[in-house]
């Protein structure tokens, strides 16, 4: 908390905002390919590229599954850029804000 600061506390300061019944912004076109090369092939940079740790695999009974947390989306476009298959899909989210950074 001085010198570093964990992810969901940095999206929650960025008063990104979603509305509960907006249709998704981020599509994955093919779970198949992601699994089999965002996963297996490139270990998964999702993880880690993405500012806001909306993506995840999660390993249950031995099977890797790709979760989204659309609702930590701070709409960087991150995904729709650096995803090596060009796999995901960032829209604009219906009655979803930028960052509004209060204290700048």
């Amino acid at each position: 908390g001085v010198l570093t600061f964990d992810r969901l506390s940095s999206v929650y300061l960025t008063n990104t905002h979603h509305e509960e019944d907006q249709p998704v912004h981020l599509v994955v076109k093919d779970m198949a390919l992601q699994k089999r090369s965002e996963h297996d092939v490139y270990g998964g940079p999702s993880q880690r590229y993405c500012p806001a740790a909306v993506y995840e695999w999660v390993e249950t009974e031995g099977e890797a599954s790709f979760v989204i947390n659309a609702a930590n989306c701070i709409h960087c476009k991150t995904c729709d850029i650096k995803d090596p298959n060009g796999n995901i899909d960032w829209a604009p989210p219906q009655g979803g804000e930028g960052p509004t950074y209060q204290a700048m």
